[in-house]
């Protein structure tokens, strides 16, 4: 996930090289390698569990289903959690301590605003799981063409404000996921761990996506 600051290696701490045709698309090949990657392991991974032996013995023991397992869950939780905010660390090192700082209070302050809203309001947000799939399907698509469009403070803002837009329903949609109740949609309590990550994730993201607007707009 790109990200936008100040330092003196350039825009966000990358070179200003990037703007080169060729460094371009250099990277561009290497982010979809190592996304085309990832999606065969993934895939090779999805193709074996769909062996109707592997699913006998998926179905049989209930130890691979990490997450429902204690202290499984925990573990890889704790791995993913560290490995996270490895990758978050650097992302934040080119960036001022003042933005960062700011970007951290905005985080609280609308995290808990949306908590708050998410238990108080009557609208069922976990009905909408599918329009929201739809709008971050079509923001990852834009991502995707921000690649190769020139860079600018414009399209810094905008990409980074409709990407904190995204995650605040998303904040929202999981805490009611998490709620339960009258909602149409909820976790099972054994997926305790599961509701944590993905709150975790939406709060990470709308941090990012704080930091990136506070960089570009105090640029």
């Amino acid at each position: 996930m790109a990200a936008y600051g100040t330092t003196d290696d350039g825009y966000g701490g990358m070179s200003d090289t990037f703007s080169e045709k060729s460094v371009r698309l250099g990277f561009i090949r290497k982010v979809y390698s190592i996304l085309c990657a990832q999606l065969v392991v993934t895939m090779g991974i999805v193709g074996i569990f769909t062996l109707q032996s592997v699913k006998v013995y998926a179905a049989q023991h209930q130890e691979m289903f990490f997450r429902r397992r204690t202290p499984h869950n925990f573990i890889f939780l704790g791995l993913f959690t560290v490995a996270e905010g490895f990758l978050i660390g650097t992302v934040v090192a080119t960036y001022q301590t003042d933005e960062v700082l700011m970007a951290v209070g905005m985080c609280a302050v609308v995290t808990l605003s949306l908590t708050i809203f998410a238990f108080q309001t009557k609208i069922d947000f976990t009905a909408w799981g599918g329009a929201l799939l739809a709008i971050l399907v079509i923001f990852v698509l834009f991502g995707f063409i921000c690649i190769f469009i020139p860079k600018s403070r414009v399209l810094v803002l905008v990409y980074a404000s409709l990407g904190a837009v995204v995650f605040s329903l998303y904040i929202v949609f999981d805490t009611q996921i998490m709620i339960g109740g009258k909602h149409k949609y909820s976790l099972s309590p054994e997926e305790y761990v599961f509701g944590a990550l993905n709150l975790y994730l939406d709060i990470i993201n709308l941090f990012l996506y704080l930091l990136q607007i506070i960089g570009a707009a105090r640029n």
